[in-house]
């Protein structure tokens, strides 16, 4: 195979053997998109601060850096040779982000900056970034789409926002292409469940499994669009090589669930009744998020493909946490062990 020069076309970069730089390539999602770009067959370098607590066991092929984003120099050596950088390197918790403003800021609006820098420097073609659908905040119609002013209600979507921009300027401004994807509610197999601030999907399981009651802000009327890791993967990958310059693009799954109902679909899969325990002092969030999915797949030909029943029985059947078989402590998928996390 022959390796991608700057000068092909990005139609033509459809049939070649490609080279990645993934930041926060050890997160949830960065790990299962380094080991399909590499199961795929292209050279996958990854970097990232190992801050999350989550250990991967990549395939030796993969060239794993351990760094921060915001290390320019650092980072030059890591870009050299790479066609396209996904940047997916953040802090990611919204409450945590109330509490540390700063720190969030600082990682993901600074770490973006120091990036494109070394990005521009170097001479990198394209740039996806992972954003998120938290930068939509309260909107009055459903699904929402790219058009739609956001309402960053949290300082964690404010950073989201504010990376975008920058993405968007510094690419124009540079000349290299760009690309946002908005990433809805992503779950499955190797999502980090930390004592604090748990995403919804495995704290609801990991208590329906353990006979445990469910605390649910607010009423759980509350809904959101949840997505599997697979079908965000594959919109990544799409991303690399689809006519995409300077597009902001929703990723999710198109349908809507009330986290009541996320419960009760939960219970099905693991074989129990949940148990509801509401704190009505607090809010649960925005009423309503849900994406509308018609340039996702005008643009990048996505089409979700895996139920939320489905998805939901791949995390209960194939995580760690809840796999109760004996041996190895492992995924089939990617080899992983979940860690502790405190972010």
């Amino acid at each position: 195979m022959v390796a991608l020069s700057p000068q092909f076309s990005r139609h033509e970069r459809k049939t070649l053997f490609m080279r990645f730089l993934i930041t926060g390539g050890m997160g949830f999602i960065g790990s299962h998109l380094a080991a399909y770009l590499h199961r795929q067959g292209h050279y996958v370098r990854v970097l990232d601060d190992m801050s999350s607590g989550t250990q991967v066991h990549f395939s030796p092929d993969i060239f794993i850096k351990r760094g921060d984003v915001r290390d320019v120099p650092n980072i030059w050596p890591l870009l050299y040779g790479v066609d396209v950088v996904y940047h997916l390197a953040a802090r990611v918790s919204v409450p945590a982000s109330v509490l540390y403003p700063r720190e969030y800021n600082d990682v993901n609006v600074g770490g973006t900056v120091a990036l494109l820098e070394a990005c521009r420097d170097v001479g990198i073609s394209r740039v996806i970034l992972a954003s998120s659908a938290t930068v939509y905040g309260r909107q009055a119609t459903q699904p929402v789409s790219e058009e739609m002013a956001v309402k960053p209600a949290v300082p964690y979507a404010v950073s989201k926002v504010a990376a975008e921009h920058y993405l968007f300027t510094i690419g124009q401004l540079v000349g290299f292409e760009t690309v946002a994807l908005r990433i809805f509610n992503a779950y499955g197999p190797g999502q980090a469940l930390p004592p604090t601030h748990p995403p919804v999907i495995p704290y609801v399981m990991r208590q329906v499994d353990q006979n445990a009651s469910v605390v649910v802000n607010g009423d759980g009327s509350q809904s959101r669009d949840f997505v599997y890791i697979d079908d965000v993967v594959e919109a990544l990958a799409a991303a690399a090589t689809a006519n995409v310059d300077r597009q902001t693009i929703n990723i999710g799954s198109g349908q809507e669930t009330t986290i009541n109902q996320l419960a009760q679909i939960i219970g099905e899969v693991v074989g129990k009744k949940p148990n509801f325990l509401y704190n009505h002092e607090n809010t649960g969030g925005v009423d309503r998020l849900v994406a509308d999915l018609n340039k996702a797949e005008d643009l990048l030909n996505f089409r979700p493909k895996v139920s939320l029943k489905k998805g939901l029985q791949n995390l209960y059947q194939q995580d760690p946490i809840f796999r109760k078989q004996g041996g190895s402590n492992t995924s089939p998928l990617l080899g992983f062990t979940v860690g502790r996390s405190d972010g």
